[in-house]
């Protein structure tokens, strides 16, 4: 078996000696990520576009590993400001349309300025499978 770790850049990966998103097999688990513009360092203003920017961080580590948004089977949301709540479900709502994934969303403080971050899980190949839905 071969663990892949990748790194994105965030001076936190080396401080804390984690990575951005390790595969495991199919299995891909992505680090908690905020979103900030690692090329520019800044902090978008909204809750919205800092949860576009850490999905597009998501996004590029899950392509690193022959993987996609489409395989993501679990997400965790952390927004700390009920006020930033409606902005984060449309940005998930409209970037995860279709994939379905597991969803929990909590109110826990971030460091600084941080609005909105995001964690998940998915399983190459996962996007591709046959779907079903059962309602309850």
């Amino acid at each position: 078996m071969i663990i892949t770790s990748v790194k994105s850049g965030s001076k936190f990966e080396t401080l804390a000696s984690y990575s951005r998103a390790v595969a495991i097999g199919d299995w891909i688990f992505v680090s908690n990520t905020a979103g900030i513009d690692y090329e520019t360092r800044t902090l978008p203003d909204t809750a919205a576009e800092q949860l576009r920017l850490a999905i597009a961080t998501v996004a590029r580590a899950l392509a690193a590993v022959d993987s996609s948004l489409s395989d993501v089977v679990r997400i965790q949301v952390f927004v700390p400001d009920a006020a930033d709540q409606d902005e984060a479900i449309e940005v998930l709502g409209e970037l995860f349309r279709g994939i379905d994934p597991a969803l929990t969303m909590t109110r826990s403080p971030l460091a600084g300025e941080y609005k909105a971050e995001i964690e998940v899980t998915a399983h190459r190949g996962a996007g591709a499978a046959r779907r079903t839905q059962i309602d309850l």
